[in-house]
């Protein structure tokens, strides 16, 4: 004990917490404590927060959420084949005198969607040979644009786009590992392979809100409506904040698809009454690749996932 003791000059005696000198006099530059009144960090409080509620809102849901996911992506195929098959005869004059397909290829035409649709959407809600089915609903978007003649149509076109992102989420969803057939290609792992087509699927996901932007009156709502929504966009483009963003495009997308898209409200004569229909199971596509999202995350491409590497 008597090192640390030392006689002052009136006699006393004083405390040395540091009798060898080893302590650093400096000022510490190290981290300092987040201040609470900081407009930033009230926002990040604020997120945090937010993620939360969201994270204990959806944990009842969260087991059924990719079952919901799938069934909703594929929706739009279901009911454009039973689309197809109740209107049968509608769709053979429409190809064949508008789109001059012969008489034979028409029917070859349709038939060929019908079976398509029908089994691809079933396997993808069984998660049955998955890869297969994405391959071919793929297909269907394609020839349907050509096969219509819609593949110029702006709104037709970035609708797809998203509808593609959906599949493409379903394809991560249940991505099985799989080598290279071809000699000197390289393979891609199982977890590279799945994180490339987030990515692709996130960026697609958010072509439907760019073309809700882009058609329509304009009002002051919409206005700020569409601000917050293309900020959420971004944030799901690059994968920030992703689940937050993604559940609320789930949520604006859907009371825009009921408000917007009621076919149910139009006479069953009208003509408008197919195509609010058509863009009704399309939103829903896309609001159950967002789900997907919410449920997988943003993957390993994303600011989300490179943060908690810093």
């Amino acid at each position: 004990m008597s090192s640390r003791i030392s006689i002052n000059r009136t006699g006393g005696h004083s405390y040395n917490p540091d009798p060898n000198g080893l302590g650093n006099t400096r000022p510490s530059a190290g981290y300092r404590s987040a201040n609470p009144d900081d407009p930033l960090e009230k926002l990040r409080a604020f997120s945090k927060q937010l993620e939360d509620n969201v994270e204990i809102l959806a944990q009842p849901l969260r087991p059924h959420l990719p079952a919901i996911g799938r069934f909703l992506i594929v929706v739009t195929f279901l009911e454009d084949a039973l689309r197809i098959t109740t209107q049968w005869s509608d769709q053979l004059w429409y190809l064949q005198v508008h789109r001059k397909f012969p008489w034979g290829l028409s029917h070859f035409f349709l038939l060929l969607n019908v079976l398509t649709m029908l089994t691809g959407s079933v396997a993808v809600i069984l998660k049955r040979y998955t890869e297969y089915s994405v391959a071919g609903l793929l297909s269907v978007v394609i020839i349907q644009g050509f096969g219509y003649g819609l593949i110029f149509d702006l709104n037709f076109f970035l609708r797809n786009l998203s509808v593609i992102g959906g599949l493409f989420m379903v394809f991560s969803d249940s991505m099985v590992s799989r080598k290279s057939n071809f000699a000197g290609l390289p393979s891609f792992s199982e977890t590279d392979r799945r994180k490339y087509f987030l990515l692709a699927g996130r960026i697609l996901l958010i072509f439907l809100f760019l073309g809700f932007m882009i058609q329509g009156t304009w009002s002051i709502g919409r206005v700020f409506v569409s601000i917050i929504g293309l900020a959420a966009c971004a944030m799901v483009a690059v994968g920030f904040k992703a689940k937050w963003s993604a559940s609320f495009l789930v949520i604006v997308l859907s009371i825009f698809n009921v408000f917007i898209n009621n076919w149910w409200s139009v006479h069953s004569a009208h003509p408008t009454r197919d195509f609010l229909k058509y863009d009704f199971f399309q939103t829903l596509s896309i609001v159950g690749g967002l789900i997907l999202l919410v449920n997988m995350g943003p993957g390993g491409l994303s600011v989300d996932e490179k943060k908690k590497t810093y």
